[in-house]
């Protein structure tokens, strides 16, 4: 075989993500582990938060999600490109069976001759055979080119469907945290009920104005519009679940509820295994063997090629009786061995290796920013979740501070040593905060799905099909 031998390129790879805390840090073990869980080992990351609602509706996105079985039918495709490959190893046969009637005319102007105006049939059972010898390792490079776009294909299935599940986490984890978010201003809505009522009643006792009343009044409509408000964003990302598992909106309904865990420990590793873990990392690999076997094929093309044919006098049977037909004597070919070469192309051979080259090395650099941008986000959602944990803390903190302040404003104006402005202000204040935390967690709950996302979701290189499962064509 002439052309290169295929080896997978280097990629940066660092010894150690730079977000990953100390293993006896106290943070290291709130969100992480060494080994990975049961549910990411079977692919069914997505158990690792035990929710049995999002668990549902998860399984639905590889059986009904509409991108999936397009991507799947594509992926049979390839196996089946890989087969018209292979056939190439081995002879093609025709045969083209003919039954000719003749009459030759009376008028020639040879009355010696005994054959004229007389009928004569011709029986023809011809067969053409064509092979072409795989000398230089063209065929076989284009079996493997065929199999590794076969496995790519493969490859950018299990990433589009990786894709599609966190997608649908995501959403999921988003809609929870609006219902949160939801759950907190109703709460909102029925203290502030009860500070108009309060208002009214100092009014009504003379020890209040109507402006207090009016800013409490003014207070409550504007959180019951808010409250309204959420059902938009609601009912959005309940839109979108529906149609990532493969469903019509009208077709699903998600239970209302407020996030009720923080994010789960996450099997992280060594930064090595992340290209064994990653179906896009795998697919840019494919790619680059698929580019490396088109070299061979360009080089290929230099040499000469060697195959066996029959001429315009094919192998088969013939005779003018059809019982006679089918029988040895009846026989007649015309076989033998051929060997072309291209003398003269204008530099078109050497112009395809060298573009079959700087497609090859194209490939080399996409696959490495493929790792590159594969580490970034690993880097990107640790940092995420480290950073959030910490502004959740110090969220939980200024949440407190709030309501002690809104608790020592309310004391003071029923004692008449301040106005309600100031309740109104610390009551802003606390239910920003209150706001904010049930954000930061929904933010953690994101952070952490990507985070296993960008870790391959429990996928990894040993579930790519081999070369003769995809030659399998099934």
């Amino acid at each position: 075989m002439v052309g290169p031998k295929y080896s997978r390129p280097p990629a940066p790879t660092p010894p150690a993500y730079k977000e990953m805390p100390p293993d006896n840090s106290p943070q290291a073990s709130e969100w992480k582990t060494a080994q990975p869980s049961d549910a990411m080992t079977r692919g069914k990351w997505w158990e690792i938060y035990s929710d049995p609602e999002l668990n549902n509706l998860e399984e639905q996105v590889s059986v009904s999600n509409q991108n999936i079985k397009e991507m799947e039918a594509q992926f049979r495709e390839a196996k089946f490109a890989v087969r018209i490959a292979r056939s190439a190893l081995y002879p093609t046969v025709a045969v083209d069976p003919t039954i000719v009637n003749n009459r030759t005319s009376t008028n020639l102007g040879n009355s010696n001759n005994t054959n004229l105006g007389k009928d004569t049939t011709t029986y023809d059972l011809p067969l053409s055979v064509s092979w072409e010898a795989d000398t230089w390792g063209s065929i076989r490079r284009s079996i493997m080119s065929s199999a590794a776009a076969a496995q790519l294909s493969d490859a950018q299935l299990e990433n589009a469907r990786l894709s599609y599940q966190a997608e649908l986490a995501d959403d999921y984890f988003e809609l929870r945290g609006t219902d949160g978010e939801k759950e907190l201003l109703e709460t909102t809505v029925k203290s502030y009920q009860d500070y108009l009522k309060l208002t009214q009643d100092r009014f009504r006792s003379g020890v209040a104005s109507g402006s207090d009343v009016a800013q409490a009044q003014t207070q409550l409509e504007t959180t019951r519009t808010q409250l309204i408000d959420y059902d938009v964003a609601r009912a959005q990302y309940e839109h979108a679940i529906a149609v990532l598992a493969g469903k019509a909106p009208a077709e699903v309904s998600i239970s209302a509820g407020s996030i009720k865990i923080t994010p789960p420990s996450v099997p992280v590793g060594v930064p090595s295994t992340l290209l064994e873990r990653r179906p896009d990392i795998a697919a840019a690999e494919r790619q680059m063997l698929e580019a490396n076997e088109q070299i061979g094929i360009a080089k290929a093309a230099f040499y000469p090629l060697v195959g066996l044919t029959t001429d315009s006098a094919p192998i088969g049977l013939e005779s003018t009786s059809f019982l006679h037909w089918i029988s040895w004597p009846s026989r007649f070919w015309s076989v033998g061995p051929g060997l072309s070469e291209t003398i003269y192309d204008a530099g078109k051979r050497r112009a395809t290796l060298n573009q079959s080259i700087a497609a090859y090395d194209a490939m080399v650099a996409s696959y490495r920013q493929t790792v590159l941008s594969a580490f970034q986000q690993v880097e990107d959602n640790l940092a995420a979740l480290r950073v959030l944990e910490n502004e959740a803390k110090a969220e939980d903190v200024a949440v407190q501070a709030a309501q002690n302040a809104l608790d020592i404003s309310t004391y003071q104006y029923k004692a008449g040593t301040v106005n309600y402005l100031t309740v109104i202000t610390e009551q802003a204040l606390l239910l920003q905060n209150q706001v904010q935390a049930v954000n930061i967690l929904t933010r953690r709950m994101s952070a952490s799905v990507l985070l296993i996302e960008a870790l391959g979701g429990g996928w990894d290189v040993s579930k790519l099909p081999t070369v003769k499962e995809v030659s399998k064509g099934k």
